[in-house]
């Protein structure tokens, strides 16, 4: 079963930062899932709202501020936002990177990125899943890059993101862990797709995902996986 840190280690780091990123790092998780939005001038940064106001001393939508602009900013007390090249550089393929694509316009700019570092930086296609609740990001990335993994996020219906992921070759479904049962997994996983659930935190929890056989868990808290 794959271990794979929420927003980096969100339990004990501001979510989405480098450093709750080295911190699931450093519990020596399998995968790490990370949010993107497209800021102003282009960049994917890694941030999980549309708005800067719950988790930055900023306010309003991430997506009309600059790249200098949202570095000017503090997360949760001293961090910074970063971009996704700066999330890549700092894992530099020792675990597997699950980018949710969170933003509008968020799939083109990460199909691009993804095919940099294959292509120049030394990792593999298998070194990411691409995941959204976005159908027709999804879609995007489908129709720019065949080869980007692709996982369906869903809280409504497992038989849903099956169906859709049918449509786009989706490796996985990312389903809430509260949509889940023994059966319902068994079913994902008969028709080729591995079920990596979230966010699951406590014990009792836990060990229940792995009784039901989940191919992976995304937690905040890493170290108890």
């Amino acid at each position: 079963m794959r271990k794979m840190g929420h927003r980096g280690a969100k339990a004990y780091v501001a979510e989405n930062t480098l450093e709750s990123i080295q911190k699931a790092m450093d519990f020596g998780v399998d995968g790490i899932e990370i949010d993107v939005h497209v800021c102003a001038s282009g960049e994917l940064v890694v941030f999980h709202d549309f708005t800067l106001d719950r988790m930055t001393n900023g306010t309003g939508e991430i997506a009309k501020h600059t790249l200098s602009q949202l570095k000017q900013l503090q997360v949760a007390g001293n961090n910074k936002i970063p971009t996704l090249k700066e999330v890549l550089e700092l894992i530099d393929k020792t675990c597997l990177l699950n980018i949710e694509l969170k933003g509008r316009h968020t799939a083109v700019k990460t199909c691009e990125v993804v095919e940099k570092y294959v292509n120049e930086k030394g990792w593999k296609y298998t070194d990411f899943i691409v995941s959204s609740f976005q159908h027709h990001e999804l879609e995007d990335v489908f129709r720019v890059n065949k080869k980007i993994s692709l996982g369906v996020l869903t809280k409504a219906s497992v038989t849903e993101a099956i169906e859709f992921a049918k449509t786009i070759n989706a490796v996985a479904i990312h389903p809430n862990v509260a949509l889940l049962t023994k059966e319902n997994v068994k079913q994902a996983q008969a028709k080729g797709y591995q079920v990596n659930t979230w966010t699951v935190n406590d014990a009792e929890t836990i060990n229940r995902m792995k009784r039901y056989g989940v191919d992976g868990i995304i937690s905040d808290f890493p170290d108890k996986l």
